[in-house]
Protein backbone atom coordinates (compact mmCIF):
# COMPACT_ATOMS: atom_id res chain seq x y z
CA UNK A 1 0.00 0.00 0.00
CA UNK A 2 1.12 3.35 -0.81
CA UNK A 3 -0.69 5.49 1.50
CA UNK A 4 -0.77 5.05 5.74
CA UNK A 5 -4.06 3.69 6.66
CA UNK A 6 -6.59 6.18 8.15
CA UNK A 7 -7.01 6.59 11.90
CA UNK A 8 -10.17 5.12 13.02
CA UNK A 9 -12.06 7.71 14.40
CA UNK A 10 -13.12 7.63 18.00
CA UNK A 11 -16.88 7.34 18.23
CA UNK A 12 -18.61 9.38 21.48
CA UNK A 13 -21.61 7.36 23.21
CA UNK A 14 -25.20 8.41 22.82
CA UNK A 15 -26.50 10.97 25.42
CA UNK A 16 -29.38 8.25 26.18
CA UNK A 17 -27.91 4.98 26.88
CA UNK A 18 -24.33 6.19 27.12
CA UNK A 19 -23.12 3.41 24.51
CA UNK A 20 -21.04 3.45 21.58
CA UNK A 21 -23.11 1.16 19.79
CA UNK A 22 -25.94 2.86 19.55
CA UNK A 23 -24.02 5.86 18.11
CA UNK A 24 -22.56 3.51 15.33
CA UNK A 25 -26.06 2.12 14.91
CA UNK A 26 -27.38 5.64 14.56
CA UNK A 27 -24.79 6.52 12.32
CA UNK A 28 -25.85 3.83 9.53
CA UNK A 29 -29.49 5.14 9.96
CA UNK A 30 -28.80 8.67 9.42
CA UNK A 31 -29.44 10.27 6.07
CA UNK A 32 -27.84 13.81 4.82
CA UNK A 33 -26.33 14.63 8.31
CA UNK A 34 -29.04 14.61 10.31
CA UNK A 35 -28.37 12.84 13.13
CA UNK A 36 -30.75 14.67 15.24
CA UNK A 37 -33.78 12.67 13.27
CA UNK A 38 -31.68 9.39 13.53
CA UNK A 39 -31.36 9.50 17.11
CA UNK A 40 -35.33 10.23 17.40
CA UNK A 41 -36.11 7.27 14.98
CA UNK A 42 -33.91 4.91 17.31
CA UNK A 43 -35.40 6.06 20.55
CA UNK A 44 -39.00 5.87 19.25
CA UNK A 45 -38.42 2.81 17.78
CA UNK A 46 -36.95 1.14 21.05
CA UNK A 47 -39.91 2.39 23.17
CA UNK A 48 -41.90 0.67 20.79
CA UNK A 49 -40.52 -2.41 20.64
CA UNK A 50 -40.49 -1.94 24.67
CA UNK A 51 -44.32 -1.56 24.08
CA UNK A 52 -44.34 -4.53 21.69
CA UNK A 53 -43.08 -6.81 24.39
CA UNK A 54 -44.04 -5.56 27.75
CA UNK A 55 -44.09 -9.21 29.48
CA UNK A 56 -39.99 -9.62 28.58
CA UNK A 57 -38.02 -8.62 31.46
CA UNK A 58 -35.00 -7.20 29.39
CA UNK A 59 -34.67 -3.46 28.88
CA UNK A 60 -35.23 -2.25 24.91
CA UNK A 61 -31.78 -1.56 24.41
CA UNK A 62 -30.68 -5.66 25.68
CA UNK A 63 -33.77 -6.58 23.21
CA UNK A 64 -31.88 -4.53 20.65
CA UNK A 65 -28.54 -5.78 21.47
CA UNK A 66 -29.92 -9.56 21.58
CA UNK A 67 -31.65 -8.73 18.13
CA UNK A 68 -28.60 -7.31 16.50
CA UNK A 69 -26.31 -10.42 17.93
CA UNK A 70 -29.00 -13.11 16.32
CA UNK A 71 -28.40 -11.15 12.52
CA UNK A 72 -25.19 -11.06 12.88
CA UNK A 73 -22.89 -13.43 10.46
CA UNK A 74 -20.12 -15.64 11.41
CA UNK A 75 -18.76 -16.53 7.60
CA UNK A 76 -19.19 -14.76 4.39
CA UNK A 77 -17.93 -16.08 0.75
CA UNK A 78 -16.13 -13.51 -1.08
CA UNK A 79 -15.11 -14.01 -4.98
CA UNK A 80 -11.84 -15.34 -5.85
CA UNK A 81 -10.41 -15.69 -9.46
CA UNK A 82 -8.00 -18.73 -9.89
CA UNK A 83 -7.05 -19.79 -13.08
CA UNK A 84 -10.33 -18.75 -14.81
CA UNK A 85 -12.51 -19.83 -12.46
CA UNK A 86 -14.00 -17.42 -10.08
CA UNK A 87 -15.02 -19.09 -6.53
CA UNK A 88 -16.95 -18.40 -4.20
CA UNK A 89 -14.23 -18.96 -0.79
CA UNK A 90 -15.67 -19.01 2.70
CA UNK A 91 -14.04 -16.52 4.55
CA UNK A 92 -14.05 -15.49 8.67
CA UNK A 93 -15.39 -12.42 9.28
CA UNK A 94 -13.39 -9.59 10.98
CA UNK A 95 -15.18 -8.52 14.40
CA UNK A 96 -15.76 -4.96 13.56
CA UNK A 97 -17.20 -6.04 9.78
CA UNK A 98 -19.32 -7.94 11.54
CA UNK A 99 -20.83 -5.41 13.64
CA UNK A 100 -21.24 -3.07 10.68
CA UNK A 101 -22.84 -5.60 8.32
CA UNK A 102 -25.64 -6.91 10.66
CA UNK A 103 -26.62 -3.28 11.91
CA UNK A 104 -26.94 -2.13 8.13
CA UNK A 105 -28.60 -5.47 7.56
CA UNK A 106 -31.10 -4.91 9.89
CA UNK A 107 -31.42 -1.06 8.67
CA UNK A 108 -32.18 -1.98 5.14
CA UNK A 109 -34.48 -4.50 6.13
CA UNK A 110 -36.45 -2.26 8.37
CA UNK A 111 -36.59 0.41 5.18
CA UNK A 112 -37.77 -2.09 2.91
CA UNK A 113 -40.75 -2.98 5.47
CA UNK A 114 -44.51 -1.76 5.02
CA UNK A 115 -45.04 0.86 7.73
CA UNK A 116 -46.37 3.92 8.49
CA UNK A 117 -43.01 5.67 9.84
CA UNK A 118 -39.30 4.33 9.88
CA UNK A 119 -39.40 4.19 13.55
CA UNK A 120 -42.29 1.80 13.33
CA UNK A 121 -40.51 0.01 10.70
CA UNK A 122 -37.30 -0.44 12.46
CA UNK A 123 -39.21 -1.42 15.86
CA UNK A 124 -40.73 -4.29 14.34
CA UNK A 125 -37.47 -5.16 12.37
CA UNK A 126 -36.02 -5.93 16.34
CA UNK A 127 -38.72 -7.22 17.41
CA UNK A 128 -38.68 -10.30 14.33
CA UNK A 129 -34.64 -9.84 14.94
CA UNK A 130 -35.41 -11.13 18.64
CA UNK A 131 -37.68 -13.86 17.72
CA UNK A 132 -35.12 -15.16 15.17
CA UNK A 133 -37.25 -14.34 11.83
CA UNK A 134 -37.34 -11.22 9.45
CA UNK A 135 -35.49 -10.13 6.39
CA UNK A 136 -32.09 -9.48 8.40
CA UNK A 137 -32.20 -12.87 9.62
CA UNK A 138 -32.57 -14.39 6.90
CA UNK A 139 -30.06 -12.53 4.84
CA UNK A 140 -27.61 -14.04 8.04
CA UNK A 141 -29.11 -17.78 7.20
CA UNK A 142 -28.76 -17.14 3.62
CA UNK A 143 -24.93 -16.51 3.90
CA UNK A 144 -24.39 -19.28 5.94
CA UNK A 145 -25.82 -21.52 3.78
CA UNK A 146 -23.40 -20.02 1.03
CA UNK A 147 -20.38 -20.69 2.76
CA UNK A 148 -21.55 -24.07 4.17
CA UNK A 149 -22.14 -24.98 -0.01
CA UNK A 150 -18.98 -23.68 -1.07
CA UNK A 151 -16.59 -24.95 2.16
CA UNK A 152 -14.97 -27.46 -0.75
CA UNK A 153 -12.85 -24.67 -2.14
CA UNK A 154 -12.08 -22.71 1.94
CA UNK A 155 -8.48 -23.79 0.74
CA UNK A 156 -8.55 -20.75 -1.81
CA UNK A 157 -8.61 -18.52 1.28
CA UNK A 158 -6.38 -15.13 0.67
Amino acid sequence: MRKAKPKKRIILPDPVYDDVRVTKFVNHLMYDGKKNTAFAIFYNALETVKAKLPNEELSALDIWKKALENVTPLVEVKSRRVGGATFQVPTEIRADRKESISMKNLIAYARKRGGKTMADKLAAEIVDAYNNQGGAFKRKEDMHKMAEANRAFAHFRF
